[in-house]
Order: C-alpha cells, then sequence, then structure tokens
C-alpha cells in the first residue's frame, strides 16, 4: 500500500467512524444522513468504475470483473438512495444481509490466506464481527434504534479495522527502510 493509499484509507475511516458517531448519537436523523451519504458514494464509486472500465480496463485481462463491479456498486448506490423514505425495519434487513454477505467473504478470505501461509486471524476476527452485527441486528429488528446503534458500533469498529490495516508495515515499507 503506497503513502497515498494509506493516507486515503485513514481519512475514509475517519469519515466513517463520524458516521458511526451520528448513527449512534442521534439514531433517528442519523440513519437518514448515513443513507445519503453512502448512496451517494455507492454512485460516485460506481460510475468512477465504469469509467475506469471504459478508458482502460477493457483491454486487460479480467476487465470484465471491473465492468461487473462497476454496474453493482452503481446499482447499490441506487438502491441505497431509495431506501432512505421506507420503514427502517427493511433497511435493518437490508443491513443483515450486507454484514452477513461481508463477514462470510472475510472469513473465506481468511481461510485462503491460510492456505497460503499468511496471517489471517485479523480477518478471521473481522468476519466473525461481522456475522454477530448481522445476528444483533436480527435480534433487535423490533426497535430500530437498538439496531441503529449497533450499525453504529459496526461503522466504527470497520474503521478501526481499516486504519490498523493501512497502519499495518508491509514487505515494501521494510525494503524502502533497506534502501534508506
Amino acid at each position: 500500500m503506497s503513502k497515498f493509499q494509506k493516507i486515503r484509507s485513514i481519512l475514509f475511516a475517519v469519515g466513517m467512524i463520524v458516521s458511526g458517531l451520528i448513527v449512534i448519537l442521534d439514531p433517528k436523523h442519523g440513519y437518514s444522513i448515513v443513507i445519503t451519504i453512502l448512496s451517494a458514494w455507492l454512485l460516485l464509486y460506481g460510475i468512477s468504475t465504469l469509467i475506469y472500465f471504459f478508458s482502460m480496463a477493457r483491454h486487460m485481462v479480467g476487465g470484465k470483473i471491473i465492468l461487473y463491479k462497476g454496474i453493482i456498486l452503481t446499482d447499490f448506490g441506487c438502491l441505497t438512495g431509495s431506501i432512505v423514505d421506507i420503514p427502517r425495519i427493511y433497511v435493518i434487513g437490508y443491513l443483515v444481509i450486507i454484514h452477513a454477505f461481508s463477514g462470510l467473504v472475510e472469513i473465506l478470505r481468511a481461510f485462503e490466506q491460510r492456505r497460503y501461509g499468511a496471517k489471517m486471524i485479523m480477518k478471521l476476527i473481522h468476519g466473525i464481527v461481522n456475522i454477530l452485527m448481522a445476528l444483533a441486528c436480527i435480534v433487535f429488528i423490533k426497535q430500530p434504534a437498538t439496531a441503529c446503534i449497533i450499525y453504529g458500533l459496526g461503522i466504527i469498529y470497520s474503521a478501526f479495522m481499516r486504519i490498523t490495516t493501512a497502519l499495518r508495515r508491509t514487505d515494501k515499507d521494510e525494503t524502502e527502510e533497506l534502501i534508506a
């Protein structure tokens, strides 16, 4: 990870922490604010991925994956933007699905890393916490304020995981120190 990518990741994590605090401190209005920000981010990221595909990735091996990713992200951005006014129980269901899927993917990635001999404990813990967040949202599905607080805590946890990943030393960092 380059220094620019590390800085960008940390700044994004700070934004996530602020979003999580907004949801925790004001679950009634913070929800709408965070959904709007999430929708805008997904749309912009999806559109930029599509632009990247049409400008460069279509000529690359595996470029179609970039196209699919851009389409799916743009679609999720539109979907997220349209759920601002619907009852929160549907949004909590949406969050349950996202957390469960994300947790499953992280756990599978951890086992894949173990197969290659890499450290896997952080990914495994992150995956388990995501699945626990999904279960907690299911338990408190009738109490949207509690579920919003749980979701805010999940956002903050993910932000700290992102910061930890950004600050982790890599082989590239060690090589640069040896050269200097």
